[in-house]
């Protein structure tokens, strides 16, 4: 283990979904809320007043320089995941990046590898991948309660009312579009259950000035394996998903995060309609994620699962959008 017994944070960017994982990095075991960098000084002073970050800096390069800083969480655009998280990896700093990891598999490629080469953690934002329901459902699907397994369906979407201006999900050259923004956790749960690449892939999508605003594929895995989904930004809030085998089924009506808190939930659904609930422990997933990161740099060790998975779903995520600009069935690379 490191001499340490805390992990050091700092967050490059005052994105929204900042004011999420910055409180989780405080409330996490192992973990402190030490800066926060953003193109405005000002800017930072008024996010650390709000969230309690001591460090404060007018650049994202003058927080990766200090050297008392350990992990970097990076909220940027996915059009800028790439150049800071390499620039963290050569400074020695471990990170933790939002998904979508990258704006193309190449450039989520040369991320993993600086990683790897400067021997630091790459994790992805996925939160859900660490709540302890995630890992009572894949004990079930992967087990033998389910049968052989089948098909997985899954959906991940809100309803944008309006678009703003300024909100890069919106806007294809930052990386957006609701493939990489909502169908990431669909692609993400089919690689976690089938546990391999699909071998070919097919999507459809409404685009609206060439962002992606509703997205449907299909994903076709070995061991007659489907997967299909949809995702979207002009449909009800939805984050369910169904794994289905030959012998019962598996249903979670908020897999991506529970709608409440303090009740984590699914179901298994047998084919003479019995269902059976299972309720979970119920942490904090933004909690959970920070705790695991953490545990793995204060261990001394990184973990190559997580950057690999990250690389894969952003690799199939990058051939259904070929396939539904193409109108065309898609061989993920290997």
């Amino acid at each position: 283990m490191n001499d340490r017994n805390v992990v050091r944070w700092g967050v490059l960017g005052t994105a929204r979904i900042a004011a999420k994982v910055g409180p989780a990095i405080s409330r996490a075991n192992g973990a402190e809320l030490a800066a926060i960098a953003s193109r405005s000084r000002d800017r930072a002073a008024g996010w650390a007043d709000e969230h309690g970050a001591a460090g404060v800096y007018g650049s994202y390069q003058e927080l990766i320089d200090d050297p008392d800083i350990h992990a970097v969480y990076i909220p940027l655009p996915p059009s800028l995941h790439r150049e800071w998280t390499i620039r963290a990896a050569e400074h020695g700093k471990h990170v933790l990046c939002e998904k979508p990891l990258a704006a193309s598999t190449a450039e989520a490629e040369d991320m993993a590898a600086a990683c790897r080469e400067h021997d630091v953690q790459l994790m992805d934002g996925v939160m859900w991948y660490h709540h302890p329901r995630a890992n009572q459902m894949l004990d079930i699907v992967h087990g033998t309660q389910l049968g052989s397994l089948r098909r997985l369906t899954s959906a991940y979407s809100f309803n944008a009312d309006r678009i703003p201006q300024n909100d890069f999900r919106f806007k294809r050259e930052f990386g957006g579009g609701a493939l990489l923004d909502l169908g990431w956790y669909c692609v993400g749960a089919a690689l976690r259950v089938f546990q391999q690449l699909p071998v070919r892939v097919w999507a459809t999508a409404r685009l609206r000035d060439d962002v992606d605003m509703n997205l449907t594929g299909i994903m076709w895995f070995d061991n007659d394996c489907v997967a299909s989904f949809n995702c979207g930004f002009d449909t009800v809030v939805r984050r369910w998903v169904e794994v289905a085998g030959t012998s019962a089924s598996l249903i979670c009506d908020d897999f991506a995060r529970p709608w409440f808190d303090d009740k984590a939930r699914f179901w298994i659904h047998d084919p003479s309609g019995t269902s059976i609930v299972h309720h979970c422990e119920a942490p904090i997933q933004e909690d959970c994620m920070v705790e695991r990161t953490s545990r793995l740099i204060l261990d001394g060790r990184t973990d190559p699962y997580w950057p690999q998975l990250a690389v894969d779903t952003q690799r199939v995520c990058e051939a259904l959008d070929r396939s539904a600009r193409t109108d065309r069935a898609i061989e993920p690379a290997s």
